[in-house]
């Protein structure tokens, strides 16, 4: 019985370190668990968060969009102008005749018309309007004719000149400046003459007011 007693003992002795050793094993696969589980619930309220915010920002440029094209009702029936993902684009030739920088009456006549509804939806939103001037790819002619470097200058020349039509027109100066991109980010194809037609173009964008925008009040004399 001695001899059965002690058989006994040393098995149980043996079999207890091993359900220690699988105990443990079972935590540790618990809580790699746990943690794999709270790592996808974070990766997944990330994606919810995110898809949220896009959806608020698809929603708020909707608005704007819409907005947009309320207030530019009546020159968007004309069709001399067109609202593009938030771009008011017009035609260089409505504008402008080829090559120059002096604006057409009837292009002087449409930038009147779009004064007004335009300044009110900058003063709502306290944004500014971005003048862009773009060409087309073709070279300016050489020679004493030139006035312009390049399509660069050209378009610049032509996105001031009707900043200050926008001005002149009654637009306050604090709320538009100009830019130019040259034959840069066509939105045709320029190997033929309505592609070129349509790169030669004018487009003006409602942006958001920075710090370094905000007009700044002239020191009065003490």
């Amino acid at each position: 019985m001695i001899g059965v007693d002690d058989t006994l003992d040393d098995a149980t002795d043996q079999t207890a370190p091993v359900w220690a050793v699988f105990g443990d094993l079972m935590a540790g696969l618990l809580g790699a668990f746990v943690l794999i589980l709270v790592g996808v619930l974070v990766v997944q309220i990330d994606l919810v968060a995110s898809l949220q915010q896009e959806v608020q920002k698809r929603q708020m440029e909707e608005q704007r969009r819409m907005a947009l094209e309320k207030a530019l009702a009546i020159p968007l029936a004309s069709g001399r102008v067109t609202v593009n993902n938030g771009r008011i684009g017009i035609s260089g030739s409505v504008l402008f005749a080829t090559g120059s920088d002096e604006l057409r009456p009837e292009g002087r006549q449409l930038l009147k018309t779009l004064v007004q509804p335009l300044g009110i939806y900058l003063r709502e939103r306290n944004e500014m309007l971005m003048v862009s001037g773009f060409t087309d790819n073709t070279a300016l002619l050489r020679g004493s004719q030139k006035r312009f470097a390049d399509n660069l200058e050209l378009s610049a020349q032509r996105a001031l000149t009707v900043t200050r039509a926008l001005i002149d027109e009654g637009m306050p100066s604090s709320q538009v400046f100009a830019a130019a991109f040259g034959a840069e980010q066509p939105v045709a194809d320029n190997s033929d003459e309505k592609g070129r037609a349509q790169n030669r173009r004018v487009e003006m964008a409602p942006v958001p007011k920075t710090a370094n925008t905000q007009p700044t009040e002239s020191p009065r004399a003490p």
